[in-house]
Parts: structure tokens; C-alpha cells; sequence
């Protein structure tokens, strides 16, 4: 059955593979149940509810990636866009999570609609190359800040803004050891490297006093404190018209570039050959819009997928048992709540290295390509917001080629970002 169905011998692998790569991908993703209660708990929601969220938001995904495409990619609440949900909507913008649920709703059926008319590609084929890698390493610094601010190893100054904590504490030196110990278990090609980090430092923290025990297994927690708790009228009412926007965006970018780079790497795009890519940008979309009900921040693909891929994944059934695995820690649930910020922030840290490297496929010797691109990037962290990013780089990509005169290299789906956030600085200004 399985053999007929993902036409495993097909694709020149075997169901023992496929299941082997599904856990490899799983052990590679899975701080994310750890991460994502962490960081959403901060907007008041329920951290138990959104442990819950998080597992069911990923298995849904990855089980729709599995029998919709058949794609060997699994699917998470996204790292970035769960920063931005948090610390930019609901704390900076003063927002409540209930309408910031809401907005990733529409974001997700906006989503869906351009997947299906085609935008979605018009889209990506308009953004340049330099900007897209400059998101990336943007979300990269913006998570890096969030990162160092929360495990107070950067802490707020008045003379300069920020300076260096206090790094003879407990908190400060456990997220420094967990650093470490995830990027030398990751550079020795450990599977599961961030989740082992997050893992050892929550046993450290424990035997220090830093955290309290709260058991390993039980029945999973209530889903109730989140599940349709979302606020779409609220969302709406409130003009959250831009978060809307820059949840597209960013799903636009970042979520079909790892589905296009992790299926190339499987060899699921062949050149001049028909490939799934539509139904995987489907299945995509969809799982933001049943994300948003379950009570988490947008789903996306993971890149962390090309770790099962290596390790031999090719079909849907490499998701199927990623799916399953995230159903399986359901049950885990008192762990999850046990790990403290020391242990999560050295993984948010890690990605944040690790998305910087996109800095390198953009074009430093052009200047109407590089200064965007900074900009974009740069403004992320220091403005506390993804959307100030994205709007300073759109911005001024569209100028500088103008005032250059070479404003016919700007991409009419360019242009017309670029004036949204014009139009969104107008009516609402900075956040």
C-alpha cells in the first residue's frame, strides 16, 4: 500500500529509508515544540494550549506535504514569523493575540488565493535575488537580538541603548554553554544537534536551580485557550492591513524558497520535467489557514527538511512519519513547560547564525543591489520589526534604480510592494 501510493521504488528509495529520513528530519525540527511555547507565552497566551498547537499545527502540515504533493518536506510554526507575531504585534504594536491569530488567517487565505491564480509565482519571479537573501539574514539578526535580549546576555543601557550583561549569572552562562554545544554538535554532523542543546541545558538548569522539574510524560494539555480563538473581525477593525502584508510576504519568499531549494536537492525538480510544485505551494498555504484555528503563529516548510533528504528521503512518507512523530510528543507536554528561556535562546541564536550566511548571494559590488539589501536587514533588529525591513528595502530599491536611471530592471511586483509601504507609512507610520 505504501509502495503503491508514495511509489517508493519509483523514486529509488525504500519504506526503511523513508522512515529513517522522516526521523532524521523530525530530530532536526523538533525544538521547535520547545520554541515556539516559549516565545508565543509572552503575548499571554496559554503556553500549554500552544505546546499543543504546535504539534498538531506541524503534524497537519507535514501529513498534508505527505499526501498532497507527496514531498519528502516536513512543516512547523516558522521561526522569524512567530518573533514577529510576538514581539512586533502583540508587544511593540500593542495588538492582542487573538486578532494577531487573525491576521495570520487572512494572511494564510490570501495566501492561498495567490497560490491558486498564480500570483504567488508572478511574485517571486519580480523580487530580486539580493532582497530575498536580505530577508532572510534580516529575520536572522531579528531573531538574534530576541535571542540575546532574553537570555540577558544583551540587556538595555540609556547611554548607548544596549550593552553587555552580566555574564558571571547562571542564565547568561547557560545560554553562552548551549551555543556552543549546539554549533560543535552541529558542526560534527550531529542529528538533532538544536534539540540536544536544548535538551542539555534544561538538565543543567535544573540541577542549578535555574528551572523546576515538571515531569517528562502525561496526556497531552487542553488545545481550548487557543483553538478558534482567533479574532478576524478584530484583526480587520484594528487595520492590521500591513502585518497582513508582511506575513505574505515573508510566506512568499521564505516558505517557497526552502519547498524549491529542499525538492531540487531530492531531485523532485527535474529541468524540462512536471513537478508537484503546485500542490506543495498548496498544501502550504493550507496549513497556515488550520494553524491560525489551532491557535499558532504561520506554518511554513522547513529547511531543516533537507537533513531527511540527505539522509535518503524522497517521497511523501518521509513527511508522513514526521507528521506522526509530532503527534507522538503530544505527550511530552510537562518537558516542554520545564525548558527555560537559557535553553531555547542559544537555539534561536544558532538559526539566526545559520540564516546570516544568505548575506552572501547578495551582489555587494552593485550599490542599487547591496544598500537595499543592508537596509533591509539591517533595519530588522534595530527597529525591533520585520515589517520596518521590509519596507526600508522595497523602498529603496525602487528609488535608488530610479534616481540611477535604471528603473526598468524593477519588477512590477517590485514596484508594487514597494508601494504598499508607502502607502502603509502614510496611513500608520512607524510602529
Amino acid at each position: 500500500m505504501l509502495e503503491s501510493f508514495f511509489k517508493i521504488k519509483e523514486e529509488g528509495s525504500s519504506v526503511r529509508t523513508e522512515v529513517i529520513a522522516g526521523v532524521t528530519t523530525f530530530l532536526t525540527m523538533a525544538y521547535i515544540i520547545f520554541v515556539n511555547p516559549e516565545i508565543l507565552s509572552s503575548t499571554g497566551m496559554d503556553r500549554n494550549a500552544v505546546f499543543v498547537a504546535t504539534c498538531l499545527a506541524a503534524a497537519l502540515g507535514s501529513a498534508i506535504m505527505a499526501l498532497l504533493p507527496r514531498w519528502p518536506i516536513g512543516m512547523a510554526p516558522g521561526m522569524g514569523l512567530n518573533a514577529f507575531f510576538a514581539f512586533t504585534v502583540v508587544g511593540a504594536m500593542g495588538f492582542t493575540w487573538q486578532q494577531a491569530l487573525g491576521a495570520v488567517f487572512i494572511s494564510g487565505v490570501i495566501f492561498l488565493i495567490l497560490t491558486l491564480t498564480g500570483v504567488r509565482a508572478w511574485l517571486i519571479s519580480g523580487i530580486p535575488r539580493s532582497m530575498r537573501s536580505a530577508i532572510a539574514a534580516g529575520i536572522g539578526l531579528f531573531l538574534a537580538i530576541i535571542a540575546l535580549t532574553s537570555s540577558k546576555i544583551v540587556v538595555a543601557n540609556p547611554a548607548t541603548l544596549v550593552s553587555l550583561g552580566d555574564l558571571t549569572q547562571a542564565g547568561p552562562l547557560l545560554a553562552i554553554a548551549g551555543f556552543f554545544i549546539i554549533a560543535a554538535l552541529d558542526a560534527l554532523k550531529v542529528r538533532g544537534a538544536i534539540l540536544i542543546g536544548i535538551l542539555v541545558i534544561t538538565v543543567l538548569s535544573m540541577i542549578l536551580g535555574v528551572s523546576q522539574f515538571g515531569g517528562i510524560v502525561s496526556m497531552p494539555p487542553s488545545i481550548a485557550p487557543t483553538f478558534l480563538q482567533l479574532d478576524i473581525v478584530g484583526a480587520l477593525h484594528a487595520g492590521l492591513f500591513h502585518v497582513i502584508l508582511v506575513l505574505v510576504l515573508v510566506e512568499v519568499f521564505d516558505a517557497t524558497g526552502t519547498l524549491i531549494g529542499v525538492a531540487k536537492r531530492a531531485g523532485l525538480m527535474p529541468e524540462g520535467k512536471p513537478n508537484r510544485l503546485g500542490k506543495a505551494l498548496l498544501a502550504d498555504s493550507t496549513a497556515i489557514v488550520a494553524g491560525s484555528m489551532l491557535g499558532t503563529s504561520s506554518t511554513t516548510a522547513y529547511v531543516e527538511s533537507a537533513s531527511g533528504v540527505q539522509a535518503g528521503g524522497r517521497t511523501g512518507l518521509t513527511a508522513l512519519v514526521v507528521a506522526l512523530l509530532f503527534l507522538a510528543a503530544l505527550f511530552f507536554a510537562p518537558l516542554a513547560g520545564s525548558v527555560p528561556v537559557y535553553a531555547t535562546a542559544p537555539a534561536l541564536l544558532y538559526v539566526a547564525c545559520l540564516m546570516m550566511r544568505e548575506l552572501l548571494e547578495v551582489e555587494w559590488d552593485e550599490i542599487t543591489e547591496a544598500a537595499p539589501a543592508a537596509l533591509t536587514a539591517l533595519m530588522m533588529p534595530f527597529t525591533y520589526s520585520i515589517a520596518n525591513g521590509l519596507a526600508f528595502g522595497f523602498i529603496s530599491y525602487a528609488v535608488l534604480k530610479t534616481l540611477t536611471g535604471r528603473f526598468k530592471e524593477v519588477h512590477p511586483a517590485t514596484w508594487l510592494v514597494a508601494i504598499l509601504f508607502v502607502i502603509r507609512f502614510v496611513m500608520v507610520g512607524g510602529e
